[in-house]
């Protein structure tokens, strides 16, 4: 069975910088795209960063240029760095992969980490 495990939320000052990290466990064959959403209180989870195989990255125009997505595949597990922290980035951020594994393929998610920005 393939688990991904997030950690590096918390709370932090408008501003700042947090990092989060996702690693993945299990049989594991493959992962092709990994990547970060979040879901804040009241709305939709919503897409804030992918990384293919490829290495080519995809980010919601909210966080272009103050997110940075990156992976590590040796270690099976996808990073996201997050400076210039705005108090409506305060949300439950998700870890997400495309996982082949030795039960099939399968689209697996994280439990999620809290990340309040809050003066």
């Amino acid at each position: 069975q393939v688990q991904l495990v997030e950690s590096g939320g918390g709370l932090v000052q408008p501003g700042g910088s947090l990092r989060l990290s996702c690693a993945a466990s299990g049989t594991i064959f493959s992962i092709n795209t990994m990547g970060w959403y979040r879901q804040a209180p009241g709305k939709e989870r919503e897409l804030v960063a992918t990384i293919a195989t490829g290495w080519r990255t995809n980010y919601a125009d909210s966080v272009k240029g103050r997110f940075t997505i990156s992976r590590d595949n040796a270690k099976i597990a996808v990073y996201l760095q997050m400076n210039s922290l705005q108090p409506e980035d305060t949300a439950v951020y998700y870890c997400n992969a495309a996982v082949m594994s030795s039960v099939g393929f399968g689209n697996y998610w994280g439990q999620g980490t809290q990340v309040t920005v809050s003066s």
